[in-house]
């Protein structure tokens, strides 16, 4: 099995799930600072680029949390 393949199928993974969903998650605090800097600034263009970040960063969550459900129903282990 190559590393590619490997890393393929890393991804698919409940693990590879969870490591993504941490690191969007992560991304989030960037936006949360963003938010804060583009209030204190009265920064109407930064304040619409975070929001749209934000509506990024919740759909991909939403993504993976669906790919977690349909990794966890695949797995006779999982329930």
């Amino acid at each position: 099995m190559s590393a590619l393949t490997k890393a393929k199928g890393f991804k698919k993974s409940k693990t590879g799930t969870y490591l993504s969903i941490g690191t969007t998650a992560f991304g989030a605090l960037s936006v949360v600072k963003q938010l804060r800097k583009a209030r204190t600034e009265s920064d109407t263009l930064l304040l619409l680029d975070a929001v749209v970040s934000a509506a990024a960063i919740a759909t991909g969550l939403a993504i993976l949390m669906r790919e977690l459900k349909r990794v966890g129903d695949d797995d006779v282990l999982f329930g």
